[in-house]
């Protein structure tokens, strides 16, 4: 029998969720199973809601799933908010001490939220609190693990005589997983190794965790019996890693070459610039280090000017940024395609408009980023799908900008940067870097936006002997001296432009779109949605249903011919994004002329689960579906 098992842990903001759902994956892990953790929380800083829910198997997965077989929670709101996704033979694994409490005295819980619960608590003929709420869970077939957490670390501190312990509540996140790994019967040898491994720079705080979670391991070893799910290993995969959401970007910059990266903090973006300033010295291969120079700066408008500043001295030079702050780059963006200069933007989404739900999910900015800037210049915009792939990608994404001499943004989004996956380890050899028409010298007279053939210019780094040019936001002729001369102007347009017509013929077409196989019924989407579309394929071919898929990387200059060559005998099209608009099928159709069929679209802030996906195609393959189906689980 196969092992598919979602675990969630939830907790006030600050209270140490994500370092417990980091240690619960950690340890799966190293039991060999395949891990896809997803994160969500509030944009306040302490307080507000938070929870990971972390799926585990022993076959590939990419996604979460709708249902939770066990939930461990220290707080209240988190059984008020989550205690009716868990199914029938799961468990939930709460503070005794909270069974009185009402939905009055959780101060967090927002008025929408809690006319939904009163309303359901009323129709079960239930009491407005904790344990009205578990009542309905048990009805439904949930076993039921209370435990005292305040009592548990009172006789921890008794038992190795450290009186500290006592009102230590940060180390409730540790008795939360500990006692899950008890119930599941995980080997507690595995749970000490990856608490060492994550509070290894801190001695102390690791031995006060490593004997919290073996006495909470045995507690629940001892105390809790008939539970339906056991988790004590499989093989593992050999070169399997478990790896966040931004080291597939963070990584890839480092071995393509990217030695200089000034960035402006803001959420989900933040995390892939710190990391880099966290590892800036990374030994690449046979002791060659390769060191990435991170600087915060002011704003976002400084920071894609230190970056184009850099690349035209032909260093390799990115930013990373989310909706907002790409906003504000745009002037400079244009600067950047008039002037050719090779740089590459990550662009983290969340939800907007403006501030949106800044530090939820969306793949809001597609629109927005194939048509930033004023004027026809060229651009390339490029999506992921996973963590593996924005790792390969990246480099792609590098030598696009070298090669075509124009900007580059890849796409990424929170759903990713959220995410804790086990994939294939990174493979630094399979990242060539192509500097193009860089020059080592330069001989004779120098024309930085020479007219050739190709219509790439042969490009100086500054400061080189004879490489004098010209910069001016203006438009210019072939040595960069400003011209307004309307022959010179078409030459030069036709010339930067004609970079699109030139990167569709020669990116390779696996790197444009990938067909994951192609049936009557065939989505199209783009970026994270690719994990839960194969998860969902899977379920449904398990009941004959073949729905097809075409992940389409390359979203600016669109592969039109490309496209329509591998969706020629599709007969239904169904467009999956996580945007209200259907951000990709308009371009689809401005390009291919061809309608969508159907839209699945979500737009909660909140990830699409397979569980959703796999719900909605096969009311589309029953013909019970409506031409646009809004998806919204998730609390």
């Amino acid at each position: 029998m196969n092992v598919d098992f979602t675990w969630l842990i939830g907790g006030p903001q600050g209270s140490g969720v994500e370092t417990g759902a980091n240690i619960f994956s950690k340890v799966c892990a190293q039991m060999g199973y395949q891990i896809f953790g997803k994160r969500e929380f509030y944009s306040n800083i302490k307080g507000e809601h938070s929870y990971f829910a972390v799926r585990v198997s022993d076959q590939k997965i990419h996604s979460n799933v709708n249902d939770v077989n066990l939930m461990v929670s220290f707080d209240a709101e988190t059984i008020f908010r989550h205690f009716d996704e868990i199914s029938s033979g799961g468990g939930i694994i709460y503070d005794s001490e909270l069974t009185n409490t009402d939905t009055d005295r959780v101060r967090t819980l927002d008025d929408p939220f809690k006319e939904r619960l009163h309303k359901l608590l009323e129709s079960k003929n239930k009491p407005f609190t904790i344990a009205g709420v578990l009542e309905i869970a048990k009805e439904k077939g949930v076993k039921l693990y209370p435990v005292s957490f305040k009592s548990l670390l009172e006789t921890l501190s008794e038992n190795i005589d450290n009186p500290r312990l006592r009102g230590l509540v940060r180390l409730y996140n540790v008795i939360g997983v500990s006692l899950s790994l008890g119930l599941i019967k995980m080997p507690s040898t595995s749970l000490v190794n990856s608490i060492n491994e994550i509070f290894s720079k801190k001695p102390q705080i690791a031995e006060i965790n490593q004997q919290t979670a073996n006495f909470s391991y045995d507690y629940a070893s001892k105390n809790f019996e008939n539970f339906n799910h056991v988790l004590t290993g499989t093989k593992k995969q050999f070169d399997t890693i478990l790896v966040q959401g931004h080291y597939g970007t963070s990584l890839g910059k480092m071995v393509s070459g990217c030695r200089f990266q000034p960035y402006y903090p803001i959420t989900p973006a933040s995390d892939e610039s710190v990391f880099l300033e966290s590892n800036e010295i990374l030994e690449i291969e046979n002791d060659v280090p390769g060191s990435t120079m991170v600087v915060q700066t002011e704003d976002e408008i400084s920071a894609i000017g230190m970056m184009i500043g850099s690349a035209l001295t032909g260093t390799r030079s990115s930013t990373s940024t989310s909706g907002p702050g790409f906003a504000l780059m745009t002037e400079a963006l244009g600067w950047a395609g008039i002037n050719e200069v090779a740089v590459v933007i990550t662009l983290y989404q969340r939800s907007g408009p403006s501030t949106g739900l800044p530090t939820r999910h969306g793949q809001d900015d597609l629109l927005f980023t194939v048509f930033a800037g004023c004027g026809d210049f060229p651009k390339i915009v490029y999506a992921s799908g996973d963590i593996e792939e924005s790792f390969y990608d990246t480099g792609n994404c590098f030598n696009y900008a070298d090669k075509y001499q124009i900007p580059v943004i890849h796409m990424m989004d929170k759903f990713l940067s959220s995410s804790v996956v086990t994939c294939k380890k990174f493979n630094p050899k399979k990242i060539s870097i192509d500097r193009g028409k860089l020059l080592n010298k330069v001989e004779g007279e120098y024309k930085r936006f020479a007219l050739t053939d190709d219509g790439i210019s042969p490009r100086a780094k500054l400061g080189m002997d004879n490489g004098v040019f010209w910069n001016t936001g203006d438009e210019s002729d072939e040595m960069g001296h400003i011209s307004e001369d309307p022959q010179i102007r078409i030459k030069m347009m036709d010339k930067r432009m004609s970079r699109l017509d030139l990167a569709l013929q020669t990116i390779p077409e696996n790197e444009q779109a990938i067909p994951f196989e192609i049936h009557d019924y065939t989505i199209i989407s783009w970026g994270s949605t690719k994990g839960p579309i194969l998860d969902a394929q899977t379920m449904l071919k398990k009941e004959g249903i073949d729905i097809g898929f075409v992940q389409i990387k390359l979203l600016h200059p669109f592969p039109a011919e490309y496209v329509k060559s591998l969706l020629k005998d599709a007969k239904v099209l169904i467009d999956i994004e996580a945007n209200h608009s259907g951000q990709l099928g308009k371009i689809f159709k401005q390009n291919i002329t061809r309608e969508i069929d159907y839209h699945i679209l979500k737009y909660t802030g909140r990830g699409m689960t397979s569980t959703e996906l796999y719900e909605s195609l096969k009311k589309i393959v029953e013909n019970k579906a409506s031409k646009r189906e809004v998806l919204s689980h998730g609390a």
